[in-house]
């Protein structure tokens, strides 16, 4: 059963930002056309003979050896990166899984290290989020591992690609809908990127989640280009961890569907927030820009804007109790 809440404030919480602004920021809105830039052609042929050849030859990386996922407590956002744009966040007792994958391959798209830590090694997981349908964000394989009873939540639209999982309830919310889960608000957040799953289904719609405490709140972007909606994001909510996406920024089809890590960082500008983690680089080759390129930009950026000290460079499976 699909439940599919209006947009809700949720009440005060203390610390936490007053939600009555004005609604401008719907996903539809920020829905970039499918259609590709000019020169995609060449791009196309520079991503398959600079990008996707080399990594079918090169053989797989090992995954990196991690210690086990630690509990965090309750006073703490305990995040733990498990590739591209899966992170298993611990909140208030809650464990809430995000965009999981752990997929080898997607199509001719080949992971390029196996996974640090796999489905049997999370804890119990109390609630699974998905931003938007894309197959790298809802790998249904990797979904089927984790379902297991507990609800789900999604963008609205999404609901029915999930349904023959065994969660127990699917819960999709439009842009700034929000539902309360144990002592947390869930948010759905604006993007500006696009949700279909295949050509046709365009109607699905996609975002980022607020996940809040009384006191503390940690934003998951999904996937989005840079647009002024970040700026709203933090006037809604003071933002302590941002998961922000820094890779694939030149797709052959030329589309602005995606942040470089100097986009990424001044989207974390925008929102206020306090501590940057990056993630949608060094897992599969999406785009034309060089594997090791995100992370290293990331760095200098950050260094050239005086922020290293707030932003934490993970390896995949690493956790962090922040």
């Amino acid at each position: 059963m699909v439940n599919d809440p209006s947009a809700s404030s949720g009440g005060e919480m203390s610390r936490r930002k007053k939600r009555f602004l004005p609604e401008r920021w719907l996903s539809q809105e920020n829905k970039v056309g499918l259609l590709p830039e000019q020169g995609w052609r060449k791009r196309n042929l520079q991503f398959l003979g600079d990008v996707l050849i080399p990594t079918l030859l090169a053989p797989r990386k090992p995954g990196h050896d991690v210690d086990p996922v630690p509990s965090a407590a309750r006073h703490e956002i305990g995040v733990t990166w498990l590739g591209h744009a899966g992170f298993l966040v611990q909140m208030e007792g809650a464990n809430i899984l995000i965009d999981p994958n752990w997929a080898l391959w997607h199509g001719p798209v080949k992971r390029l290290r196996h996974p640090s830590l796999y489905a049997h090694d999370m804890p119990r997981i109390d609630l699974v989020l998905i931003t938007h349908a894309h197959f790298d964000h809802l790998h249904l394989p990797s979904l089927r591992r984790i379902a297991c009873g507990q609800p789900i939540i999604v963008p609205r639209g999404v609901g029915s690609i999930v349904k023959r999982c065994d969660f127990s309830s699917i819960t999709e919310l439009a842009t700034w809908g929000s539902i309360g889960f144990q002592d947390l608000r869930i948010t759905l957040t604006p993007a500006r990127h696009w949700g279909a799953r295949l050509i046709h289904d365009t109607h699905r719609q996609f975002g980022g989640f607020l996940i809040e405490s009384q006191s503390r709140g940690l934003f998951h972007c999904g996937d989005s280009a840079l647009f002024d909606g970040f700026k709203e994001i933090g006037e809604r909510a003071a933002v302590d961890v941002a998961l922000m996406p820094i890779g694939a920024y030149q797709p052959p089809s030329g589309r602005p569907v995606h942040m470089n890590p100097e986009e990424a960082l001044e989207a974390f500008e925008m929102m206020g927030a306090q501590t940057m983690i990056p993630m949608h680089y060094d897992t599969f080759p999406l785009s034309g820009e060089p594997i090791h390129e995100p992370a290293q930009r990331l760095q200098r950026a950050a260094g050239e804007r005086g922020l290293m000290d707030r932003v934490r460079i993970m390896m995949e499976g690493e956790s962090a109790m922040l």
